[in-house]
Parts: structure tokens; C-alpha cells; sequence
């Protein structure tokens, strides 16, 4: 995400801020004390989102396999670490902008259908925040023997977007789109084709994964 060294900020387990460094310096440092410890002391911020086309269907990115961890499994549309300074917001909003070239606004739950339901989702993506977690544990690695655990605080979000879909950052590789029962259907077949963050949102939130609400059209009577 950006030009140059992303800062980040990392936490106590209390929520205590610590400091701030350079991410690739900060999982360097969260990768070695785990397979030193066992176990991770400190967390950072990190958003992550589950997009969906208009009918349901589920938007997923297959990470480059340049990438250090889980490279060549789907994953989740869009993740991202919430630079320092910034919200969760602002970091969605970037990551959506700099990962894949979505436009995109965030409306609370309570607009979520009805700003779905009168946007051009050819244009504009529209994202609600969900669940966010202040120790989600997120298993990453390039092999079984060398898999991590990284703790994050986490906002996840879910939205909608058809419009068009263009790799920048070269983070992945390619997309697919899956319905829900294909979806399931294949995390039980290819389990290690998919992140266990992939896994976990499905479980988690698979009821939310449905075509967008339509508009509904008022009729005014004499």
C-alpha cells in the first residue's frame, strides 16, 4: 500500500500503544519471536473485506505468489494494515483505491441497504462496517511447518461492487467469483487452495453473503 516505508502502529495485549515501525521490519520482528515463543506480545491494526457482485457473488483474490505468506491461496477480496495515523475507514477506503482499483464510500449499517440499493455499483463500490475483533488470530506461512500466528485488531467489512477490477500493487495475481455454495463446496474439496482467514469469514459471515437489496420503487396515491 503507498510509496516508501508503510509505518504501522503496534499495541499491548491491553491496547496500549507502543510505538510505531516500518511493517516489514514489524513482521520480521512478530514472525521471529513467534517461532522463538510460541506467541506474539504485541498487535497491530488491520482491516479486511469480503466484496460481493450485485446477485451474491463472491469476490476473491489469489495472492501473488512473490508474496511471503499464503502465497498462491485465495483469499479475502481485500487486506490491509492500517498505516499509523490512520482509521479503519481511511484504510479501507486506500486499500480498495491502491490494491485493486475499486472506488468505494462506507455507509453505516443502518444506510447499508438503502445506499446499496440506489448506487451504481458499476461505478461505486458501497461497504459497511462489520464485527471487529481486538485479538483475531490470522495463521500465516508459506508451508505447514512453517506456518505463524499474527494477532491483529481487526475491522472486517462487507459491500458490493460490479464495476471493473484492476491489479496495481501486483499483491495478486488474479480474481475469481464464487457463489456462496460453490464457495462452500470448495473450501471442503481444496482446503489448502484458501487462507483460514478466507475460512473463517465464510464461517462467520456466510449469511450475509447474498444478492444486494433492489429499490424499492414508492407509488404515491391520488
Amino acid at each position: 500500500m503507498g510509496i516508501g516505508k508503510e509505518m504501522v502502529d503496534y499495541y499491548s495485549y491491553e491496547g496500549e500503544l507502543i510505538g510505531s515501525m516500518e511493517k516489514k521490519k514489524m513482521h520480521e520482528k512478530m514472525r521471529n519471536e513467534y517461532f522463538k515463543k510460541g506467541k506474539v506480545s504485541v498487535r497491530h491494526k488491520h482491516v479486511r473485506l469480503i466484496l460481493m457482485t450485485s446477485k451474491g457473488r463472491v469476490i476473491l483474490q489469489k495472492r501473488s505468489k512473490w508474496k511471503g505468506d499464503n502465497p498462491g491461496m485465495w483469499d479475502k477480496t481485500i487486506g490491509g494494515h492500517v498505516t499509523s495515523g490512520d482509521s479503519y475507514d481511511l484504510t479501507m477506503l486506500k486499500e480498495c483505491a491502491e490494491e485493486l482499483g475499486i472506488p468505494a464510500t462506507i455507509v453505516s449499517n443502518e444506510e447499508f441497504k438503502n445506499a446499496v440499493a440506489v448506487t451504481d455499483l458499476q461505478v461505486l463500490g458501497v461497504l459497511t462496517p462489520l464485527t471487529n475483533l481486538d485479538n483475531y488470530q490470522s495463521t500465516r506461512g508459506i508451508t505447514d511447518k512453517e506456518k505463524w500466528i499474527e494477532p491483529h485488531m481487526t475491522q472486517f467489512y462487507i459491500g458490493y461492487y460490479d464495476g471493473h477490477i484492476k491489479f496495481i500493487d501486483k499483491e495478486a495475481c488474479g480474481i475469481q467469483i464464487f457463489d456462496i455454495d460453490e464457495l462452500k463446496d470448495d473450501l471442503k474439496k481444496y482446503p489448502k487452495t484458501f487462507t483460514e482467514d478466507m475460512k473463517y469469514i465464510v464461517k462467520k459471515f456466510k449469511h450475509l453473503i447474498k444478492p444486494a437489496p433492489k429499490k424499492v420503487e414508492h407509488v404515491l396515491n391520488d
